[in-house]
């Protein structure tokens, strides 16, 4: 940026959970003033801003009188009131990533044709207005049917595999995609500034919980073929480079049986296959996207250890004030790094933080994360 942002940059967050607590811990180090909006007055980031605001984010008006006295504005969720974006990008407002790039990501749709247009490999899909046009399809049952906004950590996704699910499927517009058969889940963070300088982390493999369908456990560095490695890297920066995006972007890809890599969805933000990146990484994903939007040099992405990351997941049956069970005994071994989200309240499968374990031996990592998954318990 043209100003000389240390200590006087004005920096909006729209949304106010973990992302941006973590966002905001690294701006610290940075001395700008960040203001955030966030529709839950106990939200993550509610005391460590200069300034929070609890309001609506999809909301124009709310959206667009939080930002206009603002230099910049960022997100930490992509379900947000983008045409008040564009009238603050057209009054000078900085946003980055670019309303048009939220505005994409935010329909999965849109996502799917994109990646069609430029020759970003993706399963087999077609878009579908409404639950009848289910029943006369290209794609064979079974298949995956995802709405086309507002899904999120697992929600929003549906196997159809017969017929007679087609009752309880989705009313609204969705797609419908071909059922992967994939050998491993894994992702890329990249990052790109507005110099056109992309760096990606290492590569990442994903476990994700069958229950709620959202990531429980990555591993970094991979130990997947150099080939699939590289070739996943190349991926992500064609992505990062064909949308101009500025900002951090998470790539969600698999690996399919017979070797091939499909994309499956982007986030235009930092992202939970990243938090391993705060202890495991010279650069953490946060300090990157902070770099990347402050035009400043892109970080180093090379693994200090091998990391494993767990979230650490509400217990089913629990809901409440939350307690948190096992922290004292997993803090006494070594390498064990516990990040607590701030929320008040659990509920089943809802992330109230999580854990990274680094260890210079690969398995040792596995073998102390997999103790850490079961000893360390949120309940109510």
């Amino acid at each position: 940026m043209a100003k000389d942002f240390y200590g006087e940059l004005q920096l909006g967050i729209l949304g106010g959970g973990q992302l941006g607590r973590m966002l905001i811990q690294e701006a610290v180090n940075y001395n700008v003033n960040v203001h955030v909006l966030d529709p839950d007055k106990n939200a993550p980031c509610r005391k460590l801003c200069n300034r929070f605001e609890c309001g609506s984010l999809s909301d124009f008006e709310t959206v667009y009188n939080f930002g206009k006295e603002l230099d910049m504005i960022t997100i930490e969720i992509e379900k947000v009131n983008v045409d008040a974006l564009e009238k603050l990008e057209e009054e000078g407002v900085v946003v980055y990533p670019q309303s048009r790039v939220i505005r994409l990501i935010q329909d999965k749709g849109l996502q799917k044709q994109f990646f069609k247009q430029n020759a970003i490999p993706t399963a087999a899909f077609q878009l579908i207005s409404s639950r009848d046009k289910l029943y006369d399809t290209s794609i064979a049952l079974p298949y995956i049917q995802k709405l086309r906004r507002d899904g999120y950590d697992g929600k929003g996704v549906k196997k159809i595999s017969s017929v007679h699910d087609i009752e309880s499927a989705f009313p609204e517009p969705s797609l419908v995609e071909e059922l992967v058969d994939f050998e491993k889940e894994i992702a890329v963070i990249v990052a790109r500034n507005d110099r056109g300088d992309i760096t990606t982390f290492p590569l990442v493999e994903m476990e994700f919980n069958p229950e709620a369908n959202l990531v429980e456990f990555l591993i970094s560095p991979s130990t997947l073929p150099l080939e699939v490695q590289v070739a996943a890297e190349e991926i992500a920066k064609k992505i990062a480079s064909d949308l101009q995006i500025v900002g951090l972007l998470a790539v969600e890809m698999f690996l399919t049986r017979d070797g091939q890599i499909l994309v499956n969805e982007l986030a235009p933000r930092p992202h939970n296959s990243g938090h391993h990146t705060i202890e495991g990484n010279l650069t953490s994903q946060f300090a990157q996207h902070l770099r990347a939007i402050f035009n400043l040099p892109l970080g180093s992405t090379a693994a200090r250890s091998n990391a494993v990351m767990i979230n650490l997941l509400g217990e089913p049956k629990y809901e409440g004030l939350a307690k948190y069970d096992g922290v004292e005994e997993v803090l006494s071994r070594e390498g064990v790094f516990v990040h607590l989200y701030g929320k008040k309240y659990t509920k089943p499968f809802r992330k109230m933080g999580h854990v990274c374990i680094i260890n210079d031996d690969r398995e040792t990592a596995i073998k102390n994360a997999r103790w850490v998954q079961e000893t360390l318990k949120v309940k109510a």
